[in-house]
């Protein structure tokens, strides 16, 4: 068996809207490990410098004390960016403007001593489908679909193994496009237009009056059934697999979603991972990690569960 695993420290970084979640990964008696997680509020509005250094604070938790040449970060990140490159080109997006056309690899270099070839980035829908691939060893043949429901709409392919993003959030949908209906922010919308009060997030409307709850989750089962019927068919696909925070209510959408799909034979599940996805499927960014993950012999994932959180 490779020893890269061992001989090299991995830390598996997520980058939100709002947020970052980095935890180190490893492998011991054929059983994946996630560590320690560490979490911080990001104000994504904010400045070059300010951002930089939020995430710099993240990763030096777990540099700080080790040879720097022996610790690899896999980063998913939301795009549009230049992945092999390390550019980002958001704008306009409401989040990170103020990093358009900065090169974050020599940015994270410089501020943590990494070598730039080890800090890798995959975007963030893609990291967290290979994720769900990868560490369930999901066979070759099946062609797979991930969708993240959240702050956006994120979509990946993957067949054979091989993982790639699909930017649909904005294929056209109604009046807009898929994001539009397909996000946190509908749900604040349509709460809004349905009840004149505000909606801080998709979990407190389980909290509100169920006729209201109902409406609204049906409206969205349909827009989700709707996307997806299109993008299975374009597609072919056999699984579906939904992940990010709305998707833990699925139970409450998942039927009038069905009720869209024309194509037979379709499985659509929820993640299994959740957020462990996307940091799992960044550091398969380093092959010798996808490499061992394959090779796990236990299908239990430990995690501490322990999260480190600071505003």
């Amino acid at each position: 068996m490779d020893n890269d695993l061992l001989n090299n420290s991995f830390i598996g970084i997520d980058i939100g809207g709002s947020h970052i979640t980095a935890a180190p990964i490893s492998l011991s008696s054929g059983k994946l490990q996630i560590g320690k997680k560490v979490r911080q509020l990001v104000d994504a509005k904010g400045s070059k410098a300010s951002i930089i250094k939020r995430w710099t604070e993240v990763i030096t938790t777990f540099t700080e004390t080790t040879d720097k040449s022996s610790v690899k970060i896999g980063i998913a990140m939301p795009g549009p960016f230049n992945y092999n490159e390390g550019i980002s080109l958001i704008k306009g997006l409401n989040k990170y403007d103020a990093l358009y056309g900065l090169n974050i690899r020599k940015e994270l270099s410089a501020s943590t001593g990494l070598p730039p070839s080890n800090i890798l980035f995959r975007n963030d829908a893609e990291s967290f489908l290979h994720g769900e691939i990868i560490y369930n060893k999901i066979p070759r043949e099946t062609k797979a679909l991930g969708v993240t429901l959240g702050t956006g709409l994120g979509a990946a392919i993957s067949i054979n193994r091989e993982t790639k993003d699909v930017f649909r959030a904005i294929e056209p949908m109604y009046d807009g496009i898929s994001e539009d209906y397909i996000s946190t922010r509908w749900f604040q919308k349509r709460f809004k237009e349905l009840t004149g009060d505000s909606l801080s997030d998709v979990k407190t409307l389980l909290k509100q009056d169920q006729l209201i709850q109902k409406k609204i989750f049906s409206e969205f089962g349909k827009n989700l059934g709707l996307f997806l019927d299109s993008f299975i068919s374009d597609e072919n696909a056999t699984l579906v697999i939904i992940g990010g925070n709305i998707a833990r209510c699925l139970d409450q959408f998942k039927e009038e979603a069905l009720a869209q799909i024309q194509t037979s034979n379709i499985q659509i599940t929820q993640s299994t991972l959740w957020e462990n996805a996307a940091l799992i499927g960044a550091i398969c960014s380093y092959k010798e990690a996808e490499k061992m993950i394959l090779e796990t012999t236990s299908k239990d994932l430990q995690d501490t569960n322990d999260i480190v959180e600071s505003k």
